[in-house]
């Protein structure tokens, strides 16, 4: 297939200075995973006039200095044209050329390739053409210039996973997704197991991930990790701010604890300290039950690391396993987001379980550790609820008990104004309607009072008060 342009298109691009012609175009070299718009590397104009497709290049290069591996995305007009535009990704030339012949029939394949070079050439390519100085950014392929970037390292990654197209962050020329926080741009520290950073590993396109990675400490300082209210709603998580996509933090603190039994790997008895107010950080505020029960050993850890105990006294081993198998049954019925069917069926086989096994063992998957923890986040609940509802009872309570008296005292008012009265009144004829209508507050005073006595009977509880005191003096239905 002729990849060959037999026309120049000079000035049409404004980068580097070409340093090759491949059959007729220009070509400016590139770096690992740098991406862009049009020619040379990329279509322009085509179908229609106003069409631009994109290119990416990978991170393999081969030993002639092209990348072994670049990426094709077509134009948003194609987006009506098989399946949405966005998840549309060539791999390969020959993938692009079955979707030209499917989709556009008739069309001169050789034609279209002749419109741009589908080889990339990469930045070493310049070092075996040129001995002249280099900067440190092009002789090492990161964009960032940080020789410790995980392109760079010999089987830092034995099966990498090709991020996706990127034309914000990406597109900075200092900025390298391998290696700096899409937060602060900075590069990261892969020492001490990578604890530091967190990489967003969601599937965003077929067969792509978004790839971007984050400072643990920028994520909490932008309220985009850890337990988060509002909209953004977080649980012991991280959002990616590039692809608005969830990880949850529980197993990237696992692995932080992992690392720090490593202790040969560590330093100093500060990064400890660091790793571990990191990990509280992360679980703080989660209604994780595994988050919980990490946060529980971690700060007790913390605590006797302050007075002067060994790590690896205060660490809890057994506790870590407790959180994984607590870890793998909280996620076994939703490992292939079962329906509620077919999770109902899955506990209708628990119980059967349940039910035919020997006594001292209720399944295969029993461990009583976890059941400990689980009959111990039930009480839990249950104590909330009562809390709950005692307060509902106390405010009621409260409400009703408090009227009454404000009644009572209004009562004493009237009877003190009616006394009041009756010492400017000498006749008998004028008294006794006063005396009368004393008498008659006075009983009722007494009758409140009896109320007020009745009704004091909810300090025992209302669950232990008479069905017809709660009734009457406060209003609650009760059932017979």
């Amino acid at each position: 297939m002729n990849e060959s342009m037999d026309i120049d298109k000079p000035g049409a691009s404004n980068r580097n200075t070409p340093i090759n012609k491949e059959n007729g175009h220009y070509l400016y070299p590139v770096s690992p995973n740098e991406s862009g718009e049009g020619f040379p590397y990329a279509p322009e104009n085509w179908p229609n006039p106003g069409d631009i497709w994109r290119w990416k290049a990978g991170k393999r290069i081969a030993s002639s200095g092209y990348f072994a591996d670049r990426y094709l995305y077509p134009p948003s007009s194609l987006a009506h044209v098989g399946k949405p535009v966005q998840r549309r990704t060539f791999a390969s030339k020959l993938s692009v050329e079955q979707f030209i012949r499917a989709m556009f029939p008739g069309t001169d394949v050789n034609a279209f390739f002749a419109t741009f070079c589908w080889k990339i050439p990469s930045k070493q390519l310049m070092l075996k053409e040129s001995e002249g100085p280099m900067s440190h950014l092009e002789r090492d392929g990161c964009k960032a210039g940080n020789t410790m970037c995980s392109s760079l390292l010999e089987g830092a990654d034995p099966l990498p996973m090709e991020g996706m197209f990127c034309d914000i962050c990406c597109s900075e020329s200092r900025f390298c997704r391998e290696c700096c926080c899409i937060l602060c741009c900075k590069t990261i520290n892969t020492g001490v197991g990578g604890y530091s950073y967190i990489k967003c590993k969601k599937n965003v396109q077929d067969g792509y991930i978004c790839g971007h990675i984050a400072h643990i400490e920028c994520a909490l300082r932008a309220y985009v990790a850890g337990t988060v209210g509002g909209s953004i709603g977080l649980d012991a998580e991280y959002f990616c701010r590039r692809c608005d996509s969830k990880t949850d933090l529980v197993l990237h603190v696992m692995n932080l604890l992992h690392t720090c039994e490593t202790i040969e790997s560590i330093d100093s008895q500060d990064e400890i300290d660091k790793m571990l107010s990191l990990a509280i950080c992360m679980l703080r505020g989660s209604q994780k039950m595994t988050a919980k029960q990490l946060l529980k050993h971690i700060e007790s850890a913390a605590a006797k690391l302050k007075i002067g105990f060994d790590f690896r006294d205060v660490w809890s081993k057994e506790a870590y396993e407790v959180t994984v198998s607590l870890l793998m049954q909280e996620s076994l019925p939703h490992n292939n987001r079962n329906s509620l069917h077919e999770l109902a069926n899955y506990e209708d086989k628990e119980q059967e379980n349940n039910r035919t096994a020997p006594p001292g063992m209720v399944s295969s998957n029993f461990d009583h550790r976890v059941e400990s923890l689980k009959l111990d986040n039930e009480i839990d609940q249950a104590l909330q609820s009562l809390r709950k509802s005692q307060e509902l009872e106390y405010n009621i309570a409260e409400e009703r008990l408090f009227a009454q008296r404000n009644c009572i005292i209004n009562l004493y008012e009237q009877i003190d104004k009616e006394r009041s009265q009756l010492l400017h009144h000498s006749t008998f004829t004028d008294l006794e309607p006063l005396l009368k209508a004393l008498h008659e507050r006075i009983e009722l005073v007494k009758r409140e009072a009896l109320k007020l006595r009745d009704m004091k009977q909810v300090e025992m509880g209302f669950g232990r008060t008479s069905k017809h005191i709660l009734e009457e003096h406060f209003g609650l239905k009760c059932d017979q």
